[in-house]
């Protein structure tokens, strides 16, 4: 079993709906369904399916966390506001009894990928040990910054849990769990400040988490030593904040447009992409649009490969909501 499960997708901060955007939606739905003809009971669930998936759930507003699982081993990725949704779950076994283990792997320490720490219950139970690991050596700095005042109430040395640190090696694979199945590789991503990407090997899958970046480095020789975070890849998670354009307008702001992991995609021969870090200020239909405009570019790639006489691999790719489980 290796698994991975996106319990936020979008980036910079947390975008709740508001009261206003909930009922104006509802209503919507309703319009739509009585004009249709649909009256009945049994109609409800037939024309809910029949919607796309950001008329009826939409793609979610909690920030980047991932939680992987590989056999026995358990890790999370991150802890944006999207932690509180794997909460309830971590809460049932050891870690609610003051028993248990966590580790956590950080890309970065910007706002959305940490805010979810100051709310995870198990840090306050004795006798639960928080593993946190990170390339950047100012991950101790980080914690203390984030746990006093003005930022939050409580200081790090009044946590009941054991902290313990771990300093990761650039590009270096380290072994996750007892079992010693899970291989895990840091790899740097192209982001102001140094962000580190996460590829993971177990049992020959593979699956890399590429966020945030700017993908300003997609040639063989530009990635140099980090190409290998893209090469023969079962899932790739890839950042896709702004349009073609928006990425045009923002260079160096540190996102991406999902036409660049598309390329990645197709020359690395990647089976399967999912498009993350929704820009906040979207709407549910904007990044819809988004994930048309690289439907188009894609097609249109396709086609230039072919006419060229290369055939083009195929990939499956999509924009991910919150929620979203891929089973390797």
């Amino acid at each position: 079993m290796f698994k991975l499960k996106l319990w936020g997708t979008r980036g910079s901060i947390p975008t709740p709906y508001t009261p206003e955007e909930v009922e104006s939606r509802i209503r919507d739905l309703f319009h739509r369904f009585f004009a249709r003809k649909h009256h009945a009971l049994e109609d409800v669930e037939p024309f809910l399916h029949e919607l796309q998936r950001h008329e009826f759930g939409g793609w979610g507003g909690n920030t980047a966390c991932v939680e992987v699982k590989a056999g026995d081993t358990q890790l999370i990725i991150d802890a944006g506001s999207g932690l509180k949704g794997l909460l309830p779950e971590l809460m049932k076994g050891p870690l609610g009894r003051g028993q248990g283990e966590v580790h956590f792997y950080f890309t970065h320490f910007h706002w959305d990928h940490i805010i979810g720490l100051p709310f995870f219950t198990p840090l306050y139970i004795p006798g639960n040990k928080i593993h946190l690991h990170a390339v950047q050596k100012d991950l101790p700095a980080m914690m203390k910054t984030l746990f006093q005042k003005p930022f939050f109430p409580v200081p790090l040395e009044s946590l009941g849990a054991t902290i313990v640190y771990h300093e990761l090696e650039p590009r270096k694979p380290v072994t996750v769990g007892a079992q010693g199945g899970l291989t895990l590789t840091p790899y740097l991503l192209d982001h102001p400040d140094p962000c580190w990407g996460y590829r993971l090997d177990y049992q020959g899958k593979s699956a890399a988490y590429c966020v945030d970046t700017e993908g300003t480095r997609i040639s063989e020789l530009l990635l140099g030593d980090d190409l290998p975070m893209y090469q023969h890849l079962d899932l790739m998670i890839f950042d896709s904040q702004y349009t073609i354009e928006e990425a045009i307008q923002k260079m160096n702001w540190g996102h991406a447009a999902a036409a660049i992991g598309i390329d990645l995609a197709l020359r690395e021969h990647i089976r399967k992409v999912a498009f993350v870090h929704h820009d906040p200020m979207a709407s549910d239909q904007k990044i819809a649009d988004a994930e048309k405009q690289a439907r188009e570019y894609y097609h249109f790639e396709i086609k230039a490969l072919s006419k060229s006489g290369v055939k083009a691999p195929h990939v499956d790719w999509f924009f991910a909501r919150e929620g979203d489980e891929f089973s390797l």
